[in-house]
């Protein structure tokens, strides 16, 4: 169920980039493509189009970026994560040698000592967290990842088995970002967050330029084709900016209307949007959407988000559920797509609009629409994806061969 809205009165005409910092453009996405171009592995992860679903909607075509193979993770925040801790060990090792390390440098162990004394931590979900203990993994860095009492054992372990030492916490997300925060500065460890807070910005902003190669994956994927709407999913709102500014100025001329969608109990980019400043929700912010449980925006994310998002969608654990069973069963011709909780909260916000007219219309969502969606995670907790389609990620995937 949609269970709240905001539209944002400044967002049409879209704003030029005077009006706020990009923190994330097509030049930046260009650069850290090429970078992470040279990791083992890299490949560019589908666009699916799924005309069955635009039919059943009444769009004119939805086109959903898979991200779930992104470097065996099962979500995109490899190329947020991993990506800042790379910047983090190629400037240490900068500093300590006085030479600049590429990604073929540090991969290949030439600076093993070196990232051996580094430790990188942060505060985590699910995704990022297991992201930067990939990354520390594939550099030889420490890494510690702190953990709420909300996280499922599963994730947590996926982050374990990485070698990352996982620490639970009580409280919530954004309690754990404080814990690591006070932990790193007794330590001398470096936090890697996907969140930016009062002086501390600066690796946020490496993270969301890392974010912003799907962008630049789903341009070059789309051709001539130019969306009309994007739907992104949104946590502390780094993912969401990151897309939202880069497709911004890469369709410059006529840009797609955004729509961020949030968990009902924990939608503090509505309630900002709302107040008209950055606020923060508090409380357990209980949802099945593990990866967009957060209680307070990033500090850098939130003016590109004011600025250029065009609605708000508060969206109910039901309605991420149904959007799950329905990509597995393929609507009309499409093929079945696995999708985790948080991945699928794009789609199901575009579901609940379309029940809307009212909503719809004021939005220019039609039969000619063409509306990009993200599918941020594929199943990252297999349990809980069974309990919630019925049938394990691998049966599904197995009916889309």
């Amino acid at each position: 169920m949609l269970t709240k809205t905001c539209l944002n009165p400044i967002a049409r005409p879209a704003p030029t980039a005077d009006s706020f910092a990009f923190p994330a453009g097509p030049d930046a996405a260009v650069q850290v493509l090429r970078t992470i171009a040279d990791w083992p592995h890299y490949a560019r992860t589908p666009l699916l189009a799924l005309p069955g679903l635009a039919r059943s909607l009444g769009c004119g075509a939805i086109h959903y970026k898979q991200e779930a193979p992104r470097f065996g993770l099962g979500s995109f925040k490899a190329l947020g994560g991993a990506y800042a801790v790379q910047r983090v060990l190629a400037a240490i090792v900068a500093q300590r040698t006085g030479q600049v390390p590429d990604s073929q440098d540090l991969f290949s162990g030439r600076h093993a000592v070196i990232a051996g004394s580094v430790t990188v931590c942060c505060a985590t979900d699910g995704n990022h967290g297991r992201s930067v203990a990939w990354g520390a993994a594939q550099f030889g860095c420490q890494c510690v990842i702190y953990i709420h009492q909300a996280v499922s054992q599963a994730r947590a372990d996926a982050i374990a088995a990485l070698g990352a030492t996982v620490r639970r916490l009580p409280g919530n997300y954004d309690d754990a970002v404080r814990f690591a925060q006070q932990d790193a500065a007794i330590h001398g460890w470096h936090v890697v967050s996907d969140t930016s807070y009062p002086g501390y910005a600066e690796i946020p902003g490496w993270i969301m330029q890392g974010y912003s190669v799907i962008a630049e994956e789903i341009r070059a994927q789309l051709g001539d084709v130019r969306p009309t709407h994007v739907f992104l999913q949104a946590g502390v709102g780094g993912f969401a900016a990151a897309i939202m500014s880069s497709m911004a100025q890469a369709y410059a001329e006529a840009p797609p209307r955004f729509i961020v969608v949030e968990p009902d109990h924990a939608a503090s980019l509505l309630a900002s949007a709302q107040a008209g400043a950055r606020v923060t929700v508090g409380g357990e912010l209980d949802t099945i959407m593990a990866g967009l449980a957060c209680g307070e925006p990033s500090e850098i994310a939130w003016p590109a988000i004011h600025a250029l998002a065009d609605a708000y969608l508060a969206i109910d654990d039901e309605s991420v559920r149904e959007t799950m069973r329905l990509l597995a069963a393929g609507v009309d011709g499409d093929g079945p797509v696995v999708a985790g909780e948080s991945g699928a909260a794009g789609l199901a916000g575009l579901r609940e609009v379309m029940g809307r007219p009212e909503i719809a219309d004021t939005l220019g969502l039609d039969a000619t629409s063409i509306v990009v969606a993200i599918g941020t995670e594929g199943a990252t907790d297999a349990a809980l994806y069974h309990a919630i389609v019925g049938r394990t990620p691998e049966e599904v995937a197995a009916d889309a061969r």
